[in-house]
Parts: C-alpha cells; structure tokens; sequence
C-alpha cells in the first residue's frame, strides 16, 4: 500500500485520514447514491457514512466500514462535512473507471477539519495525483427514527428476486405499491400503469425468501421517481432487507459485496407517497 505507510508532513494533524488498496470500492459504492449532487459525510471510530437527501422524502446512506480501509483514524468523536459527490467520484475515477488487469487505483485521503478541504491522494501505476475539494457546513439531515423497536414488518430477500420484480412491473406507474402481511398475499408489488394493473406476489416461502417477519397487514404506496435512485444499489447488491414502521415509512437495506469479498451496506428510507382507503384495496 504505497500511501498507508506515509506519516502526515511535519506539525500537520488529520481529523480524519483513511488509506485504500483499491478506490473503486468507495467509488461504486458512492455512485449507488448518487442522486444528487451534495452528500454529507460523517466520519466516526466504525466507519464512514455518506448521505443523499432529495426533497426531504428520501435519504440514502452508503456505510462503509473501517475495516474495509487498510488505514482508517478519526481523531474526535465525529467528523462531519458536506462536499460535491460529483467532484468526488469524478476524483475517484480521475484514472479511468476500469482498471487494468492486476492494477487498481491505491487512495489516501486526509481532512484536517473544519473548513479545510478533503485532499485525496491517488496512485496508480507509479503515476500520483493529489486533488483538493472543497467542504462546506454539513445542513440537518432527516432523522426518519427508524430503530428496530418501531419495525412493524419486515422480510430479507434475495436480490435477483426484486431485479426482476422492477425488470416486470409497469414504470409507467406514479406509484409502487407495497402489501406486507402474515397472511395472503405475504408480500406483495403492484403498479397501475398506462397498461392496467399489475401485481407480483411472493410466497413467505419462496426460494427468494430469506426471512420473513410481519405482524400486521399493510399497504402503503410510494413514488416510483423516488424508488428509482435504489436501483443502482439493488443492481451492486446480493441481498435486500425490506421494512416498514407504523406510518409505512419504508427502508430498503442493501448487502453489497465488494471484490475482496467485503461486506457494506446502502440503505434508503422514503416516505409514504399517501394514505390508502379500503375502498382502493
């Protein structure tokens, strides 16, 4: 690792600093956020979370481990900024988004707090490019309160399962429609698209199934334009926890393995689009 052995230059102290063997398993895992232009980061002793928000009805976060660093030291309880996604993945990728075979793009980045830039340190191929970003104040994030004790349903899936699911279903639909039940139909999707209604029901013990835990039948729908930035994790994704909370606010918690084997996690939480009558049932 040609960064992880290098000391900060003399009397300097990162707030943050992290090394990686390969780059581009923080780069796919920040594109699968990348519905916006901003994120906010948030540096802690476990790890790093990055942040998306849009219109104050969905956030994504993309979690990252410390072990998945090779270096990885938090100098304060947190560090917190908002910074351009755009320039950082344009950064990340700044030597191409395919490696050649045996090679990969080593990262160290360092933040020194505060007003300060994040530097990231980039070397592939013998060849270092050091770039600048600058961060600015973090704004409030949603905090859509979603701890385990508030879960009403809640399945795990495999991911193929729900690939097809949006590969099938009507994308002309406004809205995707979700039933979760202990009883028939288990779990449900449905859109009511340009060319009718369309449903996918998955039995609680389909091969897909991995965990099935509901305890009360709901329905709730959600906007497909703000389901749609998901698809990019769903696509990275091996698993999916699907859950809900009393007022059918939904999280889509997704397992990602990277190359090496490595496990991260992104998660989405969106808001109801509406409250659904029984007479629309």
């Amino acid at each position: 690792m040609p960064f992880s052995a290098q000391p900060p230059a003399s009397g300097e102290r990162y707030a943050l600093s992290a090394s990686l063997d390969n780059a581009r398993h923080l780069s796919s895992l920040l594109r699968a956020v990348h519905f916006q232009d901003h994120a906010t980061c948030l540096a802690t002793a476990s790890g790093l979370r990055v942040t998306v928000e849009d219109a104050k009805c969905i956030q994504a976060n993309a979690f990252i481990q410390a072990e998945i660093f090779q270096e990885f030291s938090v100098q304060e309880e947190s560090v917190m900024f908002r910074i351009s996604l755009s320039v950082l993945l344009d950064c990340l990728t700044i030597f191409g988004t395919s490696s050649l075979p045996g090679t990969s793009t080593a990262l160290r980045l360092c933040y020194r707090g505060y007003g300060y830039p994040l530097m990231l340190f980039l070397e592939e191929g013998g060849v270092v490019t050091v770039c600048k970003i600058n961060t600015q104040e973090p704004e409030e994030l949603l905090d859509f309160d979603f701890c385990s004790t508030k879960v009403v349903n809640k399945i795990i899936l495999q991911s193929e399962g729900l690939r097809e699911a949006f590969a099938e279903l009507d994308m002309t639909s406004e809205v995707l429609q979700i039933t979760m039940s202990p009883d028939k139909p288990y779990f449900r999707l449905s859109t009511f698209g340009n060319a009718g209604s369309a449903h996918l029901d998955y039995p609680r013990d389909s091969d897909l199934m991995e965990a099935f835990h509901c305890n009360q039948t709901q329905t709730n729908r959600y906007k497909i334009s703000l389901l749609k930035p998901s698809t990019k994790a769903l696509a990275l994704s091996c698993k999916v926890s699907i859950r809900t909370d009393a007022q059918g606010f939904l999280s889509l918690q997704y397992m990602i393995r990277n190359e090496d084997g490595q496990i991260c996690f992104v998660e989405y939480y969106c808001c109801p689009d509406e409250n659904i009558t029984e007479a629309e049932l």
